[in-house]
């Protein structure tokens, strides 16, 4: 662990930095921030911030958005902004020295600002674990010259980091704390205007606009499929923003099935809430299915370049890549890949969890197991991993 310089003062308002960049980073650095102050009322929190990390309590040094770059050809263009930007808050915080560096999510843009830090005696800590297990093991060494403490929302993930010889601590998952209280069906039907009987199937094609024009075109037969079999089925399609829609329309106008189909502007949560089974696009909306007790099939198409290259370099460490199974002991959840990404795969796998009481009970019985996994009261969680790194008692506030 990095050592305090050399006469700090210890008596001095502790000053933390943290460093997140989209919404996601955002929330988890604002619920930080708060149990934080809870355990050190005189705290002062400072970094690179969004709105609801203000609202906590942290100056903004920079803007969380001014990290929010999505896309290789985005990145490329914003590269040199990017450096600079990175560049200036070495400086900042090497002349400023907080007692702790928080750097939450983003990984390539924090882990070489914690490796700086650190080399200059401050103590890191990295918020959300990068999916080295899972693939590109290499970034290992680069994870070990800059973090002192990994804060993982994953239980396995510490496991990992401990195999490693790297200190790490599972907080728990700040979605199991938040949706501890799902809504329930009838009203989360009620809400959507969907009629209270008959099979409702919540259809969430991604958030990016690759996602959505690789999976929009099986989905819509899938879809075709279903409605084929169960005249009676409602489709609920929730899309993150309205300029995403026009490629599912299409989709589903070319499968003729527009007319059973409703989209929605985000809801997502309700959508899930409200439907008998869910068909997923990989990513974080299965842990948000799971925990909202949501029966799935989980289906996923890579860029074909992209794909060939992670094969060719044997980037990929884990056989299945739906998240609910990868924290299940054994995979509950039925996933597709590429190829496989089709109706007559995918229409039957859900056709099972619609018609089969206990085929969605069985997916139903292992998310409450995960959900109480996860549910660790994780701002809180982190806080204190956090205090354990600063120089003063958090119950007494002595030195």
């Amino acid at each position: 662990m990095s050592a305090q310089p050399a006469g700090a003062d210890h008596a001095a308002a502790l000053r933390v930095v943290l460093v997140a960049g989209e919404a996601s980073g955002d929330a988890l650095g604002a619920g930080l921030i708060r149990e934080l102050k809870a355990l050190y009322p005189d705290i002062q929190c400072a970094g690179i911030a969004g709105p609801l990390m203000r609202e906590a309590g942290c100056e903004a040094w920079w803007d969380a958005d001014e990290l929010a770059v999505m896309g290789l050809f985005e990145i490329i263009r914003d590269l040199p902004r990017l450096l600079k930007l990175r560049r200036a808050l070495i400086t900042r915080l090497l002349a400023e020295r907080p007692a702790v560096l928080i750097g939450i999510d983003a990984p390539d843009f924090n882990l070489g600002v914690e490796n700086r830090a650190r080399a200059a005696g401050i103590t890191t800590v990295h918020y959300v674990s990068p999916s080295v297990w899972a693939w590109r093991e290499g970034r290992m060494k680069t994870i070990r010259q800059a973090v002192d403490l990994m804060l993982c929302l994953l239980p396995f993930e510490a496991d990992y980091y401990h195999r490693q010889q790297l200190q790490a601590r599972f907080v728990g998952h700040p979605l199991a704390d938040e949706l501890a209280h799902p809504p329930d069906q009838g009203s989360a039907r009620a809400a959507l205007g969907l009629a209270g009987e008959g099979p409702v199937l919540a259809v969430l094609p991604g958030s990016r606009g690759g996602e959505i024009q690789r999976m929009a075109q099986p989905y819509a037969q899938t879809i075709a499929w279903l409605v084929a079999r169960l005249p009676a089925l409602q489709c609920i399609v929730p899309v993150a923003r309205e300029k995403l829609a026009a490629p599912i329309r299409e989709a589903l106008a070319a499968a003729g099935v527009q007319d059973h189909v409703r989209l929605v502007d985000g809801q997502a949560r309700t959508a899930l809430a409200a439907a008998d089974a869910a068909l997923v696009t990989s990513g974080t909306a299965t842990l948000e299915a799971a925990l909202l007790r949501t029966p799935m099939v989980v289906a996923y198409r890579a860029a074909p370049v992209t794909l060939a290259l992670v094969r060719a370099l044997k980037l990929i460490r884990v056989r299945h890549f739906a998240l609910p199974n990868l924290l299940t002991q054994a995979p509950v959840v039925p996933e597709f890949l590429q190829a496989e990404v089709t109706a007559q795969h995918l229409g039957p796998s859900l056709l099972a969890l619609l018609e089969d009481a206990g085929a969605r009970a069985t997916q139903v019985d292992e998310f409450a197991k995960l959900h109480d996994i996860l549910r660790r009261d994780a701002s809180r969680s982190a806080a204190l991993a956090v205090a354990s790194l600063l120089p003063r008692d958090p119950t007494t506030h002595e030195p």
